[in-house]
C-alpha cells in the first residue's frame, strides 16, 4: 500500500486480534485512537459518560474501518471515578479473548481556573480524581488482563501542562504530572510481566475541549508564539504516536513521557491571564486580594 505520509496517510494492519480499552473515547483524542487503533485491527471499547456520543463516535469510525481489516467498536458508559464502573468496563473489553492487550486512559480533563490561592478545594478535588484517580483505576483493573495476555501496553494521557508551568490551571497540571510519576512507577512494578506503562504529552490539540479559546484572543497568540512549528495539533497527530505504543513496534519503549505539541515544550506555558483578571482582578493574579 503506498502512502504519503507528509499528508497524514499511514498504513493500516499490526494489530489484528488485539484488544484495547479507550477511556473518554466518545470525542477528540480518544475518538481519534480509537480509530486509529480499530483501524489497525483492533478490537477496541471505547467509554465515556454519554451514550448517544459514544454510539455516534462508533458509527463513524465502523464508516470509515477499511475492508476486512478486522477492527471494531463496542461502547459502554460508565464513570472513570468510580471503582465498579472501571472494573465494569474492563471486563467489557477483555470479554472477546478473555485478555486486554491495552489501555488508553484518555479520560480527564481541567477546571478552576485560579490563582491557588483562590483554589476552590472541592473543585481541585474533583479535577485530580477526575485525572489521577481514574487513571489508577485503571492501572489497576486492567494490569491483571495485560498479564494474562503475556504483555501489553498501557498509555496515560499526560498534557504540556504536566512538565510546562501552566499558571491559573489549578489541579490540571498537577494531575497531569502525577499521571506521568504513575506511569513511570508502574512500569518499574509490572515490566518483569512484560507490560509497559508510558505518557503522551499533547499540547495544544484542536478539539472541541479547546475551542472556548478564541482565534483571534491573545490567549491563542501566545500558544503560536511559544510553538516552534507556529500552529496547533490535530486529534490524529496523538492518535498515531498511540498506536505506535500500544503495538510491538515500541516493544523496547516503557517509562517514558513523549510529547506531541509541535515543540512547544521548548519555550513556556500559554498566558491565561486574559481570562482570569477580569473575575478576579489584576493585583489577586499574583496572590492579592481578590476585587469585590
Amino acid at each position: 500500500m503506498s502512502v504519503n505520509t507528509m499528508k497524514g496517510s499511514i498504513p493500516a494492519g499490526g494489530l489484528e486480534g488485539m484488544t484495547v480499552l479507550v477511556t473518554g473515547g466518545g470525542s477528540g483524542i480518544g475518538a481519534a485512537c480509537a480509530a486509529r487503533l480499530a483501524t489497525d485491527g483492533a478490537a477496541v471499547t471505547i467509554c465515556g459518560r454519554t451514550d448517544a456520543k459514544l454510539e455516534a463516535t462508533a458509527e463513524k469510525i465502523r464508516a470509515h474501518l477499511p475492508e476486512n481489516c478486522g477492527g471494531s467498536i463496542q461502547t459502554i458508559v460508565a464513570d472513570v471515578t468510580i471503582e465498579e464502573d472501571v472494573a465494569r468496563i474492563a471486563e467489557k473489553a477483555a470479554e472477546s479473548t478473555g485478555v486486554l492487550d491495552g489501555c488508553i486512559a484518555n479520560a480527564g480533563g481541567g477546571g478552576g481556573m485560579r490563582p491557588y490561592h483562590l483554589q476552590d478545594t472541592e473543585e481541585f478535588l474533583r479535577v485530580l480524581h477526575l485525572n489521577v484517580l481514574s487513571t489508577m483505576l485503571c492501572v489497576k483493573h486492567t494490569t491483571p488482563l495485560m498479564v494474562k495476555a503475556g504483555g501489553g501496553s498501557f498509555i496515560g494521557m499526560s498534557s504540556i501542562a504536566g512538565h510546562i508551568t501552566h499558571p491559573y490551571f489549578g489541579a490540571y497540571c498537577v494531575g497531569k504530572a502525577g499521571i506521568e510519576e504513575m506511569m513511570k512507577n508502574a512500569a518499574d512494578e509490572f515490566g518483569s510481566r512484560g507490560l509497559r506503562f508510558n505518557s503522551i504529552r499533547p499540547g495544544f490539540i484542536a478539539t472541541e475541549l479547546m475551542d472556548f479559546i478564541p482565534r483571534d484572543s491573545e490567549v491563542y497568540e501566545s500558544y503560536l508564539r511559544n510553538t516552534p512549528m507556529a500552529d496547533v495539533g490535530r486529534p490524529e497527530d496523538v492518535a498515531h504516536l498511540a498506536r505506535f505504543l500500544i503495538g510491538q513496534e515500541s516493544r523496547w519503549i516503557t517509562a517514558v513521557a513523549i510529547n506531541v505539541d509541535g515543540g512547544h515544550a521548548l519555550r513556556r506555558g500559554p498566558d491565561f491571564g486574559q481570562f482570569v483578571e477580569p473575575a478576579i482582578g489584576k493585583d489577586a493574579l499574583t496572590g492579592g486580594v481578590p476585587k469585590p
